[in-house]
């Protein structure tokens, strides 16, 4: 499929991606798999190589373009290489966290934190999660209380990426447990806090070498400039920030299932079996055909959500259905070219088997499928009501 979404300074940056993985990321994924951990200078190479904040103003020492289609270059040719986790990271990073804090940061706040969520010698994490309190934030449990000037935490966040490295942590607290989702705020917590404590870097299926943890908060002490946001709007400023969450992980999606079926297509026709490539076999053609069918199909989908994106009209409804479906639909082709690989499919040696088990996470992260449905459920009766 020829796209038309992308232009010659998104070529170049392609190119400058490029370079970069093959110096710093290609030889080092077995062994961070291996480790279950990236390696802090992955992420200060990145800073180097204007990688990361590419939305951020410039005098906070970004790259000061929001155009997404910036972060679908990286997220394609991370995706070429088989780099999922550290794809998985750095959306944490460029997806998350810093558009909390340059929509929402204070002068100081931003000046402190941004820099160095730039120069990749920071890393960030966004804790909405809970043990008892997945797709509905309502239901968390950590509290910030008032204590003169200061505010204390109590509590604990579950499945945080980059937990473990993360040296600055968006937390969302109850301030007002009573008031329900009008008594949440956000907060920002350096790491370095006294009563703040990692718990286990969690073993995943997938995304291997990401890390991911929990993270405790035993009496946290915070200063009252440490709030981020609006007191009491911690709920709404998730729910605003959604659908740029959503494309990261519909963006994520497609370029993963691009990677697969390039993988696969050269297997196909590289494998022999019968006296001829398996891809000569109408049975593979057929299955060929249904996945760049598929696949072209969500490019368009995915492209069309971009533009929107970045016009600021893509809707939360809008951004759910890129979501739900390109996930869906990334399993499904990833499911099938490891099908066309055949007992190789099944050996982490080969990418596709990697690829399978990472596909995985997608229709979970950033509110599950079901809840993607309900959303867009609950829009369609909406409007039934109104007519």
């Amino acid at each position: 499929m020829k796209r038309t979404i992308f232009d010659q300074d998104h070529d170049d940056f392609r190119s400058s991606v490029r370079a970069f993985i093959a110096k710093h990321i290609s030889p080092n994924l077995e062994r961070w798999d291996s480790e279950g951990l990236i390696d802090r200078e992955a992420w200060k190479a990145a800073g180097e190589a204007g990688l990361l904040g590419i939305a951020v103003p410039s005098e906070f020492g970004g790259g000061d373009n929001p155009d997404f289609r910036f972060r679908m270059v990286q997220m394609e040719e991370f995706a070429r290489v088989g780099a999922n986790s550290f794809n998985a990271g750095t959306s944490v990073q460029d997806d998350l966290v810093i558009p909390y804090l340059a929509d929402l940061g204070t002068q100081d706040q931003n000046s402190r934190w941004l820099p160095a969520l730039c120069d990749g010698t920071a890393i960030g994490a966004l804790a909405l999660t809970e043990p008892g309190a997945g797709s509905d934030l309502q239901g968390i449990r950590t509290t910030a209380t008032r204590d003169g000037v200061d505010w204390v935490l109590q509590g604990s966040k579950i499945f945080i990426t980059n937990g473990i490295l993360a040296d600055v942590v968006i937390v969302l607290a109850k301030t007002a447990p009573e008031s329900g989702a009008r008594g949440m705020s956000l907060f920002i917590i350096p790491s370095n806090t006294p009563g703040f404590r990692r718990g286990r870097k969690l073993e995943k299926l997938g995304l291997r070498s990401n890390d991911t943890a929990e993270l405790f908060f035993d009496d946290l002490r915070v200063p009252s400039d440490s709030l981020l946001g609006v007191e009491g709007r911690g709920f709404v400023h998730v729910m605003e920030r959604l659908p740029r969450e959503r494309m990261s992980i519909a963006a994520t999606a497609v370029a993963a299932a691009m990677a697969a079926f390039e993988w696969t297509r050269g297997y196909c026709f590289e494998r022999h079996a019968f006296g001829q490539a398996i891809g000569n076999f109408q049975a593979t053609r057929f299955t060929l055909a249904e996945i760049a069918t598929d696949l072209d199909a969500g490019i368009s989908f995915l492209d069309r959500a971009a533009l929107l994106l970045n016009d600021g009209e893509l809707s939360a409804v809008d951004a759910a259905k890129a979501k739900y479906w390109l996930s869906d639909i990334h399993n499904k082709i990833v499911d099938r070219c490891l099908q066309l690989h055949g007992g190789y499919g099944f050996m982490l040696e080969y990418p596709i088997a990697r690829a399978y088990a990472d596909a995985r996470i997608l229709p979970i992260f950033g509110g599950t499928n079901e809840i993607m449905k309900e959303i867009i459920g609950r829009d369609i009766a909406a409007h039934a009501e109104s007519n």
